[in-house]
């Protein structure tokens, strides 16, 4: 029996993380998020609300459930909200990371943080695992520092960088690039999305499943794990009206410069994702197949957006 907590457990990625691990065998699983449980099926005992603004509450949880291997999904994810409230942006995404890699450390759990591509600047990308960082954002600079603290732990912990994650799950919290370019198609709402910035866009079941073999696996060290294509951010949203059959006049690329955003993005990042076929066997699907995937999981998860208690 392996023993996982997972925080951040409402978000896209926590909560895909949940849909994969609950139906394995010889999984028993924790999940903890700063607001009630979101996710349909998650049994009351498989779940404890605890907020990273808070010192001491996660640290309590993961000392009294002792997990053989932590998942540190919880972070404040938005560029602008981090530039605009770096206080509230450092409390979270390094002092939350400090408390749960510190808890993790002494229960000797498998730590495993999640990143981002934004850790570096997006001058030369594709990045490999070994290249050198160079933070541009608050958001940035907190994630970097997180993987710093990661890094010197005394127990076993791995990295995860990720780029543009998209995805369903029964109960979002918040939206991602596919599901807002989508519903706003269907909505009739123009959009203005940016056409001078680079990602690999990726299934958070892609990413999930990368997850997963890391724990069972039991890897440590840095992973890029993300899509495998290349691409422009409004060409994502062309593509995602063209597959969803929705008006692509909608949408209107714009200069990131003509958004005014306080966060600074990085302009093309992109991964290296080498060590991760040959260590993980990670194989991401390209962003037509996820987009099958994403609209297959609509039709599946069709039911009431409600907490389970």
């Amino acid at each position: 029996m392996k023993r996982i907590l997972i925080t951040g457990s409402n978000g896209l990625v926590g909560q895909t993380l949940l849909h994969h691990l609950l139906g394995m065998s010889g999984i028993e699983i924790m999940a903890t998020s700063a607001h009630e449980n979101m996710y349909p099926g998650l049994a009351r005992d498989q779940f404890s609300q605890t907020d990273l603004q808070v010192p001491g509450q996660t640290a309590a949880l993961i000392l009294d459930f002792k997990p053989d291997a932590v998942i540190h999904a919880a972070a404040m994810t938005q560029a602008d909200p981090c530039e605009l409230n770096p206080d509230l942006c450092d409390r979270i995404n390094i002092e939350g990371t400090r408390e749960v890699a510190g808890a993790s450390e002494k229960v000797g759990s498998h730590f495993v943080f999640l990143s981002t591509d934004y850790v570096f600047d997006g001058l030369q990308g594709p990045y490999a695992e070994e290249d050198a960082p160079n933070p541009v954002s608050t958001y940035a600079w907190s994630k970097l520092q997180g993987e710093y603290l990661t890094r010197g732990l005394k127990t076993p912990w791995t990295i995860i960088r990720t780029i543009l994650v998209y995805g369903v799950v029964p109960a979002l919290n918040r939206s991602n690039l596919v599901l807002w370019v989508r519903n706003s198609l269907i909505n009739g709402t123009s959009i203005r999305v940016v056409n001078d910035q680079f990602r690999m866009p990726t299934l958070a079941d892609d990413l999930a499943e990368g997850i997963i073999t890391v724990i069972l696996k039991e890897k440590t060290g840095i992973y890029h794990l993300s899509g495998p294509e290349m691409l422009c951010v409004s060409d994502i949203a062309f593509k995602c009206a063209d597959f969803f059959s929705l008006d692509r006049s909608l949408i209107c690329p714009v200069s990131s410069l003509t958004l005014n955003q306080p966060g600074k993005r990085p302009p093309s990042t992109g991964f290296v994702l080498d060590k991760a076929a040959r260590e993980l066997d990670y194989a991401p699907k390209n962003l037509e197949e996820g987009l099958s995937v994403v609209q297959n999981l609509l039709v599946s998860f069709d039911q009431p957006e409600r907490p389970v208690y």
